[in-house]
């Protein structure tokens, strides 16, 4: 009998995992990969609006008049919101609140009508911003060809990722989907899916993490993990925006800042009770 522990064995196939992807791509390691380009939108910004001072005092998040017009009612109107180290905040409203727009907004990947938003010191969209910000939207993206294990190291490669293996390893037990590893998670449920692509957004290294509805599809067990990751994270320093009614988050969330028609509705202390008169339930 084999002298190594259960998790000494998983770590060993799960390296074995990353050599073999190598070896399969003919390399010996992975190079990095390129940055993102950066939004064509983005030189003319800073001239037009001076770094906030909530920036120059340690913010992590600042967003400043942000705005969004789809030319239908819906979007952002001028959003001021500043987001410190550490803090769980739950973002709700009804539907068409401006709870996604917001969170693309701060992605870099929804170009905003007006005003602008910093993450890390830097505006978002910039090739600093998305260093230090993973999002992870409402619908799982995951590529076609690639197992749920190369996801992992695809990912924690591209953004240079120290200890990938052992974290990518843990993830998988956390959210039991060690079993699953090799297979394609396309193929997968939703709930599976899921699953993926919160594994896949946390591998990597982050001071800010964009959740947009992310208990969608989870189940039990799914939803209580998620709670404990997201509370993790934000004792290591981590600030966590998340679009979320669930009621479980309210465990470790800091803050609550709700949304009425692109607007700040509220922004305190969360509770169930505003919750619900928030999203209106």
């Amino acid at each position: 009998m084999s002298g190594k522990s259960k998790s000494q064995r998983s770590k060993d196939q799960a390296r074995q995992r990353a050599d073999a992807a190598a070896a399969k791509r003919g390399d010996d390691a992975v190079e990095e990969a390129p940055p993102p380009k950066k939004s064509s939108w983005l030189p003319d910004m800073p001239e037009d609006r001076p770094t906030p001072r909530a920036v120059e005092k340690g913010a992590v998040l600042v967003a400043e008049e942000l705005a969004k017009d789809y030319g239908d009612g819906r979007g952002l109107q001028g959003l001021d919101l500043v987001v410190q180290p550490g803090e769980v905040v739950m973002l709700v409203g009804p539907n068409g609140a401006g709870k996604s727009t917001f969170l693309g907004c701060c992605s870099g990947l929804v170009e905003p009508t007006d005003g602008a938003a910093w993450l890390g010191g830097h505006l978002a969209g910039s090739i600093e911003a998305r260093g230090a910000t993973s999002y992870i939207p409402d619908s799982p993206v995951l590529y076609e060809d690639l197992s749920v294990w190369e996801h992992l190291e695809y990912l924690a490669r591209l953004h240079a990722t120290q200890d990938w293996v052992d974290y990518a390893e843990d993830l998988l037990d956390m959210f039991n989907l060690a079993h699953r590893a090799d297979e394609l998670p396309t193929k997968f449920s939703r709930g599976l899916k899921q699953k993926t692509a919160l594994i896949v957004g946390l591998i990597r290294p982050f001071s800010v993490l964009l959740i947009d509805e992310p208990f969608a599809g989870l189940d039990v067990p799914g939803q209580e993990t998620l709670v404990e990751v997201i509370g993790d994270l934000a004792e290591q320093g981590a600030s966590i925006i998340c679009s979320t009614h669930q009621l479980d988050l309210l465990a470790v969330a800091t803050r609550l800042v709700g949304l009425q028609d692109g607007l700040l509705a509220f922004d305190g202390k969360p509770s169930e009770q505003q919750i619900r008169e928030l999203v209106g339930g």
